[in-house]
């Protein structure tokens, strides 16, 4: 039986199984097939293989999910979930008591959710494991979210536009001020959030974060993770913050009044305060704000600037080719880049070429025709016209309309210029972004006047 032994606090994946699954396991197929041939094996063998072929894949999530009449493993690639192998329900009984002994969840508690985390150890680094179960009609459900510290990049590396990233790096220089990123749960925000504080990071400056929960450490970073159940909640640790003397400060996610109070009170006072949000876009930051209980009037003079971000699959560059695009495919962009910033730069658009992915893919890509994540990014800044406009209590649209009229190209354009530059293709923009509707009404026109 391969060895597991601790590691302050962590779980080693044995030798044995690295060396097959570097061999082996080089995509989803070769990963189903040492599952299969492990599946008899012992429990602890049998979870090594699924935690660190899916580690090799870059799964972001691993889910065990009860049915019926069986389990069903899947893990997410690229956003997507895919399946990987169904199993017996007392297979999946034996994983569930070891991840829960890992996890230093309950084992008798099989009616309420439960939430833990473990380590892996492979080769000298630790990847952080955060487990998730939840009662289901057949059985307890588990979800473990897979947080790789390779997956924490460079701000010159999230794929931002020239003019994006002079932005960002302006405004996160600032000394004052809330930076506020937007977007749905595994949209890349926190990826975004820790490459903004990699980049300003320096032993000059004091950083703190407080989280729910700690999502990857950072070297040099004060990090504190709150706890509900104990009273520690982001409101009440973040009272205790401002008084550790930080410069930079974030807040893992504003969820209520008092949170948005305290932080909007420290981008006030002298601190960069960069934090999240649950909106559809960057417009619905400021709305959302007052929705919580927010003053416009702190609002306005506090926030420096609104992003939004979706992940979007990039082709594979070994099986997808490129051609020109239909008529509908080049009306389609053509209408949508109609309206975009004069700044920003975009090829001949009769002229360029598009991305076609493979059926089928290949075997670099898992089979999709896609391989690797960029964010499609709209950001906006508060100038004074914006801050004026803010007092008014103004509606989404209305916050999108100024917003764009005063610059902003959407995620939706940002999508488009991928599709063109070959990044990406048109159906994968329109799966994870609406198309956007007409903009600058006649009203707001008159308004920002």
């Amino acid at each position: 039986m391969p060895e597991i032994k601790k590691i302050l606090g962590s779980v080693a994946i044995s030798k044995k199984i690295i060396d097959e699954l570097n061999l082996e396991a080089k995509n989803i197929a070769g990963y189903k097939k040492k599952i299969d041939e492990y599946m008899g094996q012992d429990v602890t063998s049998f979870l090594e293989v699924i935690l660190f072929g899916a580690i090799l894949l870059d799964a972001s999530d691993i889910h065990i999910e009860p049915q019926e009449q069986n389990a069903r493993l899947r893990i997410r690639l690229d956003g997507i979930l895919q399946d990987v192998v169904f199993f017996d329900h007392q297979t999946r009984h034996h994983l569930l008591s070891r991840l829960k002994l890992l996890s230093k969840l309950k084992l008798n508690i099989t009616d309420k959710p439960q939430d833990g985390r473990f380590s892996i150890e492979s080769g000298g680094q630790l990847i952080e494991i955060r487990t998730s179960s939840l009662p289901a009609e057949y059985g307890e459900s588990i979800v473990m979210r897979v947080l790789n510290p390779k997956n924490l990049i460079a701000l010159d590396d999230l794929g931002l536009r020239k003019d994006l990233l002079k932005t960002f790096e302006k405004e996160i220089k600032k000394p004052n001020g809330m930076i506020i990123v937007t977007g749905p749960t595994g949209s890349g925000k926190t990826t975004t959030l820790y490459a903004f504080l990699k980049k300003i990071q320096n032993p000059e400056i004091k950083i703190i974060t407080i989280e729910d929960p700690i999502e990857y450490h950072l070297k040099g970073v004060s990090q504190t993770q709150v706890s509900p159940e104990k009273g520690y909640t982001f409101a009440e640790g973040l009272k205790s913050i401002v008084r550790q003397d930080p410069d930079v400060i974030l807040v893992g996610e504003i969820r209520d009044l008092e949170t948005a109070k305290i932080a909007l009170q420290a981008a006030l006072t002298g601190h960069l305060v960069l934090s999240t949000l649950h909106t559809n876009d960057a417009a619905g930051t400021i709305p959302r704000l007052v929705d919580l209980g927010a003053n416009a009037s702190s609002v306005a003079p506090a926030l420096k600037m609104a992003v939004a971000q979706r992940l979007v699959r990039k082709v594979c560059k070994k099986c997808s080719t490129l051609s020109k695009p239909t008529e509908k495919e080049l009306s389609e962009i053509k209408k949508g880049l109609k309206s975009l910033p004069s700044a920003i730069k975009i090829p001949d658009l009769d002229k360029a070429q598009i991305a076609r992915v493979k059926e089928g893919g290949c075997e670099a890509c898992n089979f999709t025709g896609y391989k690797g994540r960029q964010g499609l990014f709209e950001a906006f800044l508060v100038n004074s016209k914006m801050e004026k406009f803010i007092l008014t209590n103004p509606p989404v649209s209305s916050v999108r309309e100024l917003a764009v009229k005063s610059g902003m190209a959407t995620m939706y354009q940002s999508g488009l210029i991928d599709v063109v530059n070959g990044i990406t293709t048109l159906d994968e923009v329109l799966r994870v972004v609406e198309e956007d509707e007409e903009q600058a009404s006649p009203v707001i026109a008159s308004e920002s006047k």
